[in-house]
């Protein structure tokens, strides 16, 4: 059914999604399943990092008493390993052997490293030392860390730095954001499953796999995908299921003004219409509403428009549910090679970039249609060409956004 609608700006999209509430959540995970998760509260040292004195390098431990008139000779009381511990006190000439990262005794000053040792007529329990050091290559209590410091602040992505930091504090779990659960719909009966064979008029479902990643890449979990024929029952009745289950519903396809458009009729009923038609190509016909409190973010089937279109709006939205800010870089940019196409509409062009002396350069990317995708491999911008009817001449400066996956 063809219905008259009224496109606004992609900046006026944009503020829309981000008024949107959202009903944020945490819970507390084994640091095992923490890579790239949120933190939701801070994380603080419960005792000192080192927790005790460690020796720099091999070498011997002698005591401040000792450190001049080199060279000379000393008693070797022993050796610390690294893991091991060191009870006997030191007395005037004599030294313990000591190994990288071992406990260094109370009472010793320094660590003469082993370069700057001899054998003494091959005596184990000899070592002359030839010259002294000029550090006492000794990490101290505490050196890194305080206890009661923060180690890890809350709002920050944990990475496999911060695990290594949450292990050495002897730290099992940690309270991070949930993530939001997102079912995925695309719907068109021209989509082939696949593992069908490739025939007349038919298409694989490309945006699934794309949406999927894209999603789990921004920090979301699809537990729902699915495909689904142009019927508007069938598409009914699936929709209502997953809005009462997930916080996030993804379709693509079925929102333009066609007679199968089925997703189109779905947000002109919804409970709120945040828009379904944005002045920008590709993707013009890009929809959101909210439904029992669920938002359907309903996308063209278009590969190149529902990957600007992922980009954004649900980029951002994603990111928002754990406290974090969009990954796509805004820059100031060149255009450094023709686009010769003009636009009623802001054109979002998938482009690469290159820095070159100190300045963003953007390419367009191939062929830039909304049903091209061979280009979003390699895609790594998007770049703004403003609706005129002329077109854009190479070396003028406009807005791009720098992809945060490549």
């Amino acid at each position: 059914m063809l219905t008259r609608r009224t496109p606004i700006s992609v900046a006026e999209a944009q503020a829309r999604m981000q008024a949107v509430p959202l009903k944020t959540a945490t819970e507390v995970v084994p640091i095992e399943e923490a890579n790239h998760r949120i933190l939701a509260a801070d994380v603080k040292a419960s005792y000192a990092y080192p927790h005790f004195r460690r020796a720099g390098m091999d070498g011997y431990a002698i005591r401040a008493a000792d450190d001049h008139d080199f060279p000379k000779a000393f008693k070797v009381l022993g050796e610390i390993q690294a893991g091991a511990t060191w009870e006997q006190p030191l007395a005037s000439g004599e030294a313990v052997r000591i190994m990288t990262g071992a406990y260094v005794p109370d009472d010793a000053a320094k660590v003469i490293r082993i370069e700057k040792t001899r054998a003494v007529d091959g005596d184990p329990h000899r070592v002359k030392i030839i010259t002294g050091e000029s550090k006492t290559n000794i990490t101290e209590t505490g050196t890194d860390v305080k206890q009661g410091e923060t180690i890890l602040a809350r709002n920050q992505e944990i990475n496999p730095g911060g695990l290594a930091v949450l292990r050495a504090f002897g730290i099992k779990k940690v309270t991070v954001y949930q993530q939001p659960r997102i079912a995925i719909i695309a719907t068109g009966t021209e989509l082939l499953n696949s593992t069908d064979p490739i025939a007349p008029g038919k298409i694989y479902n490309s945006n699934g796999i794309m949406l999927k990643n894209l999603v789990e890449e921004t920090g979301g979990v699809v537990d729902f995908t699915t495909q689904l024929p142009d019927d508007a029952a069938t598409i009914e009745r699936v929709l209502k299921q997953q809005m009462a289950n997930h916080e996030i519903v993804i379709t693509d396809g079925g929102v333009s003004v066609g007679d199968f458009d089925y997703i189109g009729d779905s947000a002109r009923q919804a409970d709120q219409l945040l828009f379904n038609k944005i002045k920008q190509r590709p993707g013009s016909v890009t929809t959101a509403f909210v439904q029992d409190n669920t938002l359907v973010m309903a996308l063209s089937g278009n590969p190149g428009a529902c990957f600007t279109g992922f980009y954004l709006y649900m980029e951002p939205l994603i990111r928002r549910y754990q406290h974090q800010k969009t990954r796509l870089q805004h820059v100031r940019a060149i255009l450094a090679a023709p686009y010769n196409k003009t636009n009623g509409f802001d054109r979002y062009l998938r482009c690469r970039y290159e820095i070159k002396d100190g300045h963003y350069l953007v390419y367009p990317n191939g062929i830039n249609r909304s049903g091209s995708l061979a280009n979003l491999q390699t895609t790594t911008c998007l770049a703004l060409i403003p609706h005129s009817t002329t077109p854009m001449q190479v070396g003028t400066e406009t807005d791009a956004w720098l992809l945060p996956f490549k």
